[in-house]
């Protein structure tokens, strides 16, 4: 048996303008997680998990999927069979087709995760990675993580489209990332911890839908837009510097000028706004959405002695969860 697990991810600057070459800045959050557990199976094992309705299949060749979390539990052949392409299929299939095995053993996955659905908080990719190095590790195969990354960027693609890659980058790697699209990863320096309050909406926001939005006003008027992503882009550089020479300070006005231009992109949301706006009220020092938007989490800058005020402020103006996180 080999356990695997992924933290989730949030985003502090830069979203939307990152899949148009522009940086981001994205930090993993270690207070939740995605875990896979892998437990090799005999065939008589094999059998009796699945169940009679399958009798006949070849057991070496057996993958059972197990996701209580969301109610799914059945066979590989069974997500290849459906007629679009399921996401732990895709990564499934393809952990045995980066290592050349034609036939898998046979194997329970087991996945859970505390991470929220369609959140911002990268529950899709931490799957993935998870899922990855508990498939690699568990038939003696361990990938690096360039090559999980690069596999689970791969199943982005089906839950987002055109992603950034910045999720699968994040969690992968499990460090600061300062992020451009097509360019070698940097991680970055954390001179002087500080804390975040994350705060969900509780409305599911697929981020497929916000990316498209943004580029059908891209395409609409790319001038504009460009010069948008331009400034997005200088408010990013302006944080990394700030979080790596410690003048924390100065990220509040730099979170306040990128939820204006996210708001400008339409992908922010009354729901977001509210709790931007309480979590100011309450005291934090700078407030944003983070990830595709249109529901799903904000963040909120917090000195640690407030983060539990603040957190409560946030709860009273409608977030179903909170998560106070260090960012170090």
């Amino acid at each position: 048996m080999t356990i695997a697990s992924a933290p989730g991810k949030i985003i502090l600057f830069g979203e939307h303008a990152v899949v148009y070459g522009r940086p981001a800045l994205a930090v993993p959050v270690l207070q939740i997680h995605a875990n896979a557990r892998a437990t090799l199976q005999t065939e008589n094992q094999a059998q009796t998990i699945a169940g009679p309705s399958l009798a006949g299949k070849n057991w070496a060749d057996a993958v059972l999927i197990a996701a209580p979390d969301i109610g799914l539990s059945t066979t590989l052949s069974h997500l290849l069979a459906a007629p679009t392409p399921h996401p732990l299929a895709a990564v499934i299939s393809s952990v045995f087709q980066v290592l050349g095995i034609a036939h898998p053993p046979a194997l329970q996955l087991t996945i859970t995760s505390t991470i929220p659905v369609a959140s911002g908080l990268g529950s899709g990719a931490a799957v993935s990675v998870a899922v990855i190095r508990a498939l690699s590790s568990a038939v003696q195969c361990p990938l690096s993580d360039e090559q999980v990354n690069q596999l689970a960027y791969e199943v982005e693609k089906l839950h987002h489209g055109t992603p950034s890659g910045i999720d699968n980058t994040v969690i992968t790697y499990a460090r600061p990332v300062y992020f451009v699209r097509g360019q070698p990863i940097q991680t970055f320096r954390v001179e002087r911890p500080f804390s975040l309050v994350i705060a969900d909406t509780g409305i599911t926001a697929p981020t497929r839908e916000a990316v498209g939005a943004v580029r059908k006003l891209w395409e609409a008027d790319k001038g504009h837009w460009e010069a948008v992503f331009d400034q997005v882009g200088t408010i990013v550089t302006a944080a990394k510097k700030a979080i790596e020479t410690g003048e924390i300070a100065s990220l509040g006005p730099l979170m306040a000028a990128n939820q204006t231009l996210l708001q400008a992109m339409t992908v922010s949301s009354p729901e977001l706004d509210r709790l931007v706006w309480a979590a100011k009220a309450a005291g934090a020092e700078g407030a944003k959405l983070s990830g595709g938007g249109r529901g799903g989490n904000m963040i909120a800058l917090v000195a640690p002695e407030r983060a539990e005020s603040v957190a409560s402020a946030l709860k009273a103006a409608g977030a179903r969860n909170t998560i106070i996180s260090q960012i170090e």
